[in-house]
């Protein structure tokens, strides 16, 4: 059987290897083979052996079949500091998958060209997790988030791009679920100061968020450092609507 390489970036950050196929890697990650966790897992699957950083001796001996012909399920490779060392030219499609293990795939999109709006609100998803608002477009803020030069910074980052709450018109934002409830006026604050002359690029919202929702993506979800980005482009709810309909009603989209 062949061994699939899958970069986990939420909820843990992770390579893992697997003989499954990666909706089947999928449903078994978010459901297992018991009735258990039920959690949505982000990943995607990277072409192999790659580097020096991980142990491809280890995946070839020991993610192999079991005595009575069924697949290993899973082999944990790593679970620190994974993202930064896996060069962005090996990664493959992106899989939202939610917690009753339906996949959404998201392929990475060719050149992106961010949308000119005053201020962005961004989930980050590994190795940090603080949701944000921003001025700055994908690129920018990534590259910002990765600059050494700054006192706090991380070698590489993968977030989601957010739907931002229409305030004059609540009605017209669609589904995003409850992110936005217990911080309403701290995230108008944060959108004055960004927005304003003398603000800060970036201000953080929350210092870390525990549940992520699909529901609430907007462009997309991104990975990058001072190089640039890439993307992984998230399909509008008419594109959902009617061509992946069970996953964006497991999703909640609608």
């Amino acid at each position: 059987m062949q061994t699939h390489f899958y970069l986990s970036i939420s909820p843990i950050e992770a390579l893992i290897a697997s003989q499954l196929e990666p909706e089947a890697f999928g449903r078994y990650m978010a459901i297992g083979t018991k009735n258990g966790s039920h959690e949505y897992i982000m990943f995607i699957e990277v072409s192999g052996e790659f580097g020096s950083d991980f142990d491809w001796e280890y995946a070839r001996t020991r993610c192999v079949s079991h005595e009575n012909g069924e697949p290993k399920h899973s082999l944990w490779m790593s679970v620190y500091r994974v993202l930064e060392h896996i060069p962005t030219d090996v990664m493959g499609a992106m899989y939202l998958t939610t917690a009753d293990g339906r996949s959404l795939v998201l392929e990475q999109a060719g050149r992106y060209i961010p949308e000119d709006r005053p201020f962005h609100v961004y989930q980050e998803l590994t190795p940090l997790t603080p949701l944000v608002v921003s001025s700055l477009d994908p690129a920018g803020f990534a590259a910002s988030l990765t600059n050494p030069d700054e006192h706090v910074s991380v070698p590489r980052v993968a977030f989601a791009d957010l739907k931002v709450i229409d305030f004059d018109d609540m009605t017209t934002t669609g589904n995003i679920g409850a992110a936005y409830d217990r911080n309403l006026e701290h995230l108008k604050e944060c959108i004055r100061d960004v927005t304003s002359s003398a603000g800060k690029p970036s201000k953080n919202v929350e210092r870390s968020v525990g549940a992520f929702s699909y529901q609430i993506i907007g462009d997309g979800v991104f990975i990058g450092d001072r190089t640039g980005v890439v993307m992984y482009e998230m399909p509008d709810i008419t594109s959902i609507r009617r061509n992946h309909y069970e996953w964006g009603r497991s999703a909640m989209l609608f």
